[in-house]
């Protein structure tokens, strides 16, 4: 029996990686717990284990007292000189119990502490080991498929791939090896405390960085990712070297490092982005494979305003808003994209709303001495304080008031009008992938696949 504890500790702190001492100090409280079960909860109970020999000393410390309140752990005079003679009040009085008056369930008992306290253990090394690597690209063996959820073995845990985190269309089969990078460590789960995903943007870089060595050596910088997964992604690169091409170390000779990654990722097609710091440019190349015509920046709404051909206005948007949506992730800027002809229609509607005050109807003597104020339109009037109005000559606080007010709601008419037609192609970065969008066909012009590597959109 001594050997097999023994052996068995020795399993136990090789295969869980536990320390010796702790399952040692456990053992010995399981043992107290069941003599415990026998003479009472509050006995005072001296388990010890010998290391080197495998033997176990179990033993009852009664306390001598005149008056017994508790006879779990307390003896009379009378009692405690029955098993030493010269026992006096205060004294404690070693009993040796033998292992075996227990029996099975003593065994049972230290078997349920020793269980409890080693899984407690390993629980605490996964999640030591593993909470700082949240973010990192770690590579398993498929165990399992539960209900769509893979369980990955990893090199000291298991991990939990959930379906939600697996690229649609993949098939993971057991004995396959699978990358993914690591979302979270729940130390509180019932399974596997680690948390797998191959749908995270940080899956996408962190390939990157697996498979270009410029960006692993910092000479390449990954800016931005925005990613849905199974069907387009857009990732933005950067050089800290003007000598090394940020894209072409990407994509690899003959798209052989892109290639790679298109294909762990199932055919999800990738557009690599030039990074700027220029926000206009910046968005221009985000939209490609669509080619920009204008951009106007909105500084106040974090919004651009982007022109492009009327044939190129599809390819911007693409199918399902996949390519705009994206952009918009990618730049964090709301993109409303307008066609040649639109952006025509608009700014000759901003003429037309351009009027000059005589439209206003505000009558002859007020005109008059806002034009000889040198307001001739009325977004000039709009932009005039009422404390300049009420300066002019002529006109008073009540009629700068009702100046003000007749021009404010005209202009605010014709804001109305214009917006309701923007909306209709507005994209922000959080607007959610629709259905339609992780179709297999959803992407159009240039992107990766793994047939073709020239299709990397590479907007300069």
């Amino acid at each position: 029996m001594n050997n097999e504890i023994l052996d068995a500790l020795s399993q136990i702190t090789r295969e869980k990686s536990v320390d010796r001492a702790m399952l040692i100090e456990t053992l010995e409280m399981g043992l107290a717990s069941a003599v415990r079960k026998k003479h009472g909860a509050t006995a005072d109970v001296q388990v010890r284990f010998n290391d080197k020999s495998g033997t176990l000393e179990c033993a009852l410390r009664m306390t001598v007292v005149d008056d017994v309140e508790d006879a779990s752990f307390q003896w009379t005079v009378e009692k405690a000189r029955a098993h030493r003679p010269d026992a006096k009040v205060g004294d404690v009085v070693v009993i040796p119990l033998p292992i075996s008056e227990f029996g099975r369930n003593a065994i049972q008992t230290a078997k349920q502490v020793l269980i409890q306290r080693v899984r407690e253990a390993e629980r605490d090394r996964v999640f030591k080991e593993y909470v700082d690597k949240t973010g990192q690209l770690v590579r398993g063996i498929v165990q399992q498929v539960d209900r769509g959820n893979v369980i990955v073995k990893l090199d000291f845990s298991e991990g939990m791939l959930p379906a939600r985190e697996q690229i649609p269309r993949s098939y993971h089969r057991q004995g396959d090896y699978v990358r993914a990078v690591v979302i979270n460590v729940d130390k509180a789960a019932k399974g596997p405390q680690v948390i797998l995903s191959r749908t995270h943007p940080d899956f996408l870089r962190r390939l990157f960085e697996s498979e270009v060595p410029e960006i692993a050596d910092k000479i390449v910088e990954v800016r931005a990712v925005s990613r849905e997964a199974g069907a387009r992604s857009k990732i933005s690169v950067y050089s800290t070297d003007p000598r090394v091409d940020a894209v072409g170390s990407c994509v690899g000779l003959k798209g052989s490092r892109v290639q790679s990654i298109v294909r762990e990722l199932g055919g999800e097609r990738i557009d690599i982005v030039p990074w700027s710091a220029d926000p206009a440019v910046f968005v221009s190349r985000a939209l490609a494979p669509a080619r920009v015509m204008d951009v106007k920046v909105v500084e106040a709404d974090q919004r651009m305003i982007v022109v492009v051909a009327d044939d190129q206005l599809s390819l911007a948007i693409g199918k399902g808003g996949q390519n705009a949506r994206l952009a918009a992730r990618l730049t964090g800027w709301k993109i409303d994209l307008v066609s040649k002809s639109e952006e025509k229609k608009r700014q000759e509607s901003e003429r037309a709303s351009r009027l000059e005050v005589e439209r206003l109807e505000l009558g002859e003597a007020t005109t008059e001495k806002l034009i000889g104020a040198g307001i001739e339109t009325v977004q000039e009037l709009v932009a005039t304080p009422l404390e300049k109005l009420v300066e002019i000559p002529g006109i008073g606080e009540k009629t700068a008031e009702k100046v003000l007010a007749t021009a404010q709601e005209f202009l605010a008419a014709i804001a109305a009008a214009a917006s309701a037609a923007a909306a209709e192609h507005e994209f922000s970065p959080e607007m959610e992938p629709s259905a339609e969008a992780h179709s297999p066909e959803d992407a159009t012009g240039a992107s990766v696949s793994p047939e073709a590597a020239e299709g990397v959109s590479r907007a300069e």
